[in-house]
């Protein structure tokens, strides 16, 4: 089962983090664009496809039998090992190569915000930015972009593959 748990969560870390890696790249080279959210939770639901997947042979293991919980808990460790590695790539870059990500964000945000929205837009960005000085708040913050689809998906997946 853990073999299954991180070969599954590795390759979903891999595709989720390489998506991350070429929008930051995009962010760098065309500040004033916003990359797709589109391409980041499709790469977000291709990366989780594993968790089906996981489920999926650890019930083959189990000779075609895997009980809801099993199986939630598979997809559940699955995604939170595809999380940390999502976790772990953002704070590399963030760190390393993006660090003025949040000012530039900002930027491209309130750039595109009506007038008559602009002061709570402007509040919001800047209550982010307070966050961003704290790596325990960028953890946060970055596992609530990703997790909470891996957890739906788990559900999913429990739900469809569960079998007497």
């Amino acid at each position: 089962m853990k073999n299954s748990i991180l070969k599954n969560g590795i390759f979903g870390g891999i595709i989720v983090s390489i998506v991350m890696i070429a929008m930051t790249l995009y962010m760098k080279t065309y500040p004033d664009r916003e990359p797709s959210m589109i391409i980041g939770f499709g790469s977000m639901i291709l990366a989780f496809i594993f968790v089906i997947l996981g489920i999926k042979q650890e019930r083959e293991t189990h000779i075609g039998v895997i009980t809801f919980g099993k199986a939630f808990l598979t997809g559940l460790s699955i995604s939170l090992v595809i999380s940390t590695i999502y976790v772990i790539v953002w704070l590399i870059i963030y760190y390393n190569f993006f660090p003025n990500f949040m000012e530039q964000y900002s930027e491209m945000i309130l750039k595109k915000t009506n007038p008559e929205e602009l002061a709570a837009k402007t509040a919001e960005m800047n209550q982010m930015k307070e966050w961003y000085k704290n790596p325990i708040m960028i953890i946060l913050l970055t596992l609530m972009e990703v997790l909470p689809i891996g957890i739906v998906v788990s559900l999913i997946g429990a739900l469809i593959l569960k079998k007497k």
